[in-house]
């Protein structure tokens, strides 16, 4: 698939799935920003992309909430950034998210393939 139709194929999050993005990606371990964007990336096959404009308000958003807590540390390439990582409550809240995404999933097969039944498209 070329850069142009992944692009195209772009889907836009529901409202709330960042969070979620957010907090799975820090279960695997703290990350800076950018860290964190690209292993949303990576691990969607690049069918999500966000972007430093949608990042950053939801990382000061779950900070507040004490969903993650932040600290300023020195990078591989020598430069300052802030790691990110779960906290307590955040794990809570993570697996509350999995359990409502689960349910939409469910919700959306159950719409998608009532009783079932193959794909009839």
């Amino acid at each position: 698939m070329s850069r142009k139709e992944r692009y195209q194929n772009r889907i836009e999050l529901l409202q709330g799935t960042l969070d979620l993005l957010i907090l799975q990606t820090l279960r695997w371990g703290p990350q800076h920003g950018y860290g964190i964007s690209q292993a949303i990336r990576d691990n969607s096959g690049e069918v999500f992309q966000v972007d430093t404009g949608s990042l950053y308000p939801a990382l000061h958003r779950l900070e507040k909430q004490e969903w993650i807590d932040s600290e300023w540390k020195v990078s591989e390439n020598k430069q300052r950034v802030k790691a990110y990582r779960l906290t307590a409550l955040g794990r809570k809240q993570l697996a509350t998210e999995r359990s409502r995404w689960k349910q939409v999933m469910e919700g959306m097969a159950g719409i998608l393939n009532p009783s079932g039944e193959e794909n009839k498209a």
